[in-house]
C-alpha cells in the first residue's frame, strides 16, 4: 500500500454481461430484479454515459486492447469465429501478467473460436468457457457449424454438465479462492444472449405476477427476466468469494454489458431456438442491440472499490477502450510496445481529481459500413454512401434520447465530424494479423 493509502496492485474483477439493455436492472427501474448489480451500483460509481459497441466481438476486442476493433480489420467490427488479434499482441491481461498478476478468463471470448487462438495464447494463464459466441445454457454448443462444439478448459475441449451462468461462477469462484499473488479476473458472462433458458426455480420467481397481456410475451419476458436474476445471482457469489477469502478491499470490479438489448427474439430456423418475442429493453434510449444508437452503444456500467472511491455518480462520457490505459497506469505498468491506444487513462475522473474533463471525442466503425462520432454533446451516425444532408446529427445533452436530427441546421458541424471520421478510418486496418 502506497503512503496514500492506495493499493499499489489491486486485484480486478471485470464482469461483462452479454446483451443486456440499460433498462435491464432494476436500479434503472426494470421489473428484473438485479439486487448484487443494484449493491454495487449504490455503494461504487455509476458510470452514467459508458459506451461500447453494437455487438460482442468488437467491445470485447476494445476492452483487451484499448483501442477500436476497426484497427484489427473489418472482421473485428462483427461477430467474429476468425482471430482477431496479431500472434503475440499484447493484451490487457498479459500486461497484466507481465506486471506479476495471475490472469483467469471464466466465460465467452469471440476473439477466435479455433482453440489456437484462444484466451491462453493472448495473456491468461487459465481459461475456461466458450470459444465461439453465445452457447445454448445446457449443451453449451454453439451455432451449427464448424465452431459448433466451443466448450473449453484452457483451450482443450470438454464436455460438461450444468447451467452455463452457474459453470462459469463455480469456476471464477475456485479460481479466485486459489489465488495467492495479485490477480485480474475476466468474467464475460454468456447471459443473457440467446438462446434464452433458465432453470424452472429462476422463472418460478417471477410467477407472482402477469408483466405482459399476450401470453407469450409474459412467458418469454419471465424466462428473460430469470436468466437475468440467475446472473445477478452468480455476481452476488463472486462479491461473497472475495468477502470470505477477505479480498473485497483490496479488489476493484467493474461491470458493463458488451452492447444493448435486443427487444424480441424471432424463431431461428438454423439453431431451432424458440421465438422469444419479449426479451430485454433499452429504453428510454432509443435503438438495440446492432445499432450506433445509444440503445445500441450505451450499458448499464459501473465501477466499485470500498474505501478507495467514494460512492456517486460519473456523468462524463467514456468508452470501453478507456479501461486498459486506467488500469494499467493504475498499478504503475508501462507496456513493452507503443500500444497506440484509442482510450484515455479516466481515473482522475472517478476519483474526483479533475472535474471538468477536456472535451473528447469517441468513434465507432461498425461492419466497416457505419459510422459513430461523439464529440462533446454532439453525436453523429454516418452511413457508408450517405450525403452530409443524410446522416444524423443529435445533441446528446438536451436530447439525449436521440429524438431530433439536427444535421440540415448545423452543416458546418457535421462536415467536421465527417472529415474526423475519415482521420479515424485512416488508422483502421493498422494492426490486422498476417
Amino acid at each position: 500500500m502506497t503512503k496514500s493509502g492506495k493499493i499499489e496492485k489491486p486485484n480486478i474483477l471485470f464482469i461483462l454481461a452479454d446483451d443486456m439493455g440499460w433498462g435491464d436492472v432494476s436500479y434503472h427501474g426494470s421489473h428484473i430484479r438485479t439486487p448484487n448489480i443494484d449493491r454495487l451500483a449504490a455503494t461504487g460509481i455509476e458510470l452514467d454515459q459508458h459506451y461500447v459497441c453494437p455487438m460482442c466481438t468488437p467491445t470485447r476486442t476494445c476492452l483487451l486492447t484499448g483501442r477500436h476493433p476497426g484497427r484489427f480489420g473489418r472482421h473485428a467490427t462483427v461477430p467474429s469465429n476468425a482471430p482477431v488479434l496479431p500472434d503475440g499482441y499484447e493484451t490487457l491481461a498479459s500486461s497484466f501478467r507481465n506486471a506479476g498478476y495471475e490472469t483467469g478468463l471464466f466465460g465467452k471470448w469471440h476473439l477466435g473460436s479455433s482453440p489456437e487462438y484462444g484466451p491462453n495464447q493472448f495473456g491468461f494463464n487459465t481459461s475456461y468457457g466458450s470459444l465461439a459466441g453465445g452457447v445454448d445454457p445446457y449443451n453449451h454448443r454453439y451455432k451449427s457449424g464448424p465452431y459448433s462444439v466451443t466448450w473449453h478448459r484452457n483451450g482443450e475441449l470438454v464436455e460438461e454438465r450444468g447451467h452455463v451462468t452457474d459453470l462459469i461462477a463455480r469456476e471464477a469462484t475456485q479460481w479466485i479462492e486459489t489465488q495467492t499473488a495479485p490477480w485480474f479476473c475476466y468474467v464475460p458472462f454468456t447471459a443473457v444472449h440467446t438462446p434464452i433458458k433458465a432453470p424452472q426455480h429462476w422463472i418460478d420467481r417471477y410467477s407472482d405476477r402477469r408483466y405482459d397481456p399476450d401470453d407469450n410475451k409474459d412467458r418469454s419476458f419471465k424466462t428473460y427476466a430469470a436468466y437475468a436474476s440467475q446472473m445477478d445471482h452468480a455476481i452476488g457469489q463472486l462479491v461473497e468469494t472475495l468477502a470470505r477469502t477477505c479480498q473485497r478491499e483490496n479488489t476493484i470490479i467493474i461491470f458493463s454489458s458488451d452492447n444493448g438489448a435486443i427487444p424480441a427474439g424471432p424463431l431461428h430456423d438454423t439453431d431451432k431456438y424458440e421465438e422469444m418475442p419479449r426479451l430485454g429493453c433499452n429504453l428510454p434510449l432509443r435503438g438495440q442491440k446492432s445499432q450506433l444508437y445509444e440503445g445500441g452503444i450505451r450499458t448499464p456500467s459501473l465501477i466499485n472499490w470500498p474505501f478507495h472511491l467514494q460512492p456517486g455518480k460519473c456523468f462524463h462520457p467514456l468508452h470501453i477502450t478507456d479501461w486498459m490505459p486506467t488500469l494499467t497506469n493504475l498499478i504503475r505498468y508501462t507496456p513493452n510496445s507503443d500500444p497506440q491506444w484509442d482510450g484515455q487513462d479516466i481515473w482522475p475522473l472517478l476519483t474526483g481529481d479533475i472535474t471538468i474533463p477536456e472535451e473528447r471525442s469517441i468513434f465507432w466503425n461498425f461492419r466497416g459500413s457505419s459510422f459513430g462520432m461523439r464529440t462533446g454533446n454532439w453525436k453523429l451516425i454516418y452511413e457508408e454512401g450517405q450525403t452530409p444532408e443524410e446522416t444524423k446529427l443529435f445533441h446528446i445533452g438536451s436530447d439525449p434520447y436521440e429524438t431530433t436530427n439536427v444535421a440540415s441546421t448545423q452543416a458546418d458541424r457535421v462536415h467536421q465530424m465527417l472529415e474526423h471520421i475519415a482521420d479515424e478510418r485512416k488508422r483502421d486496418n493498422s494492426s490486422i494479423r498476417n
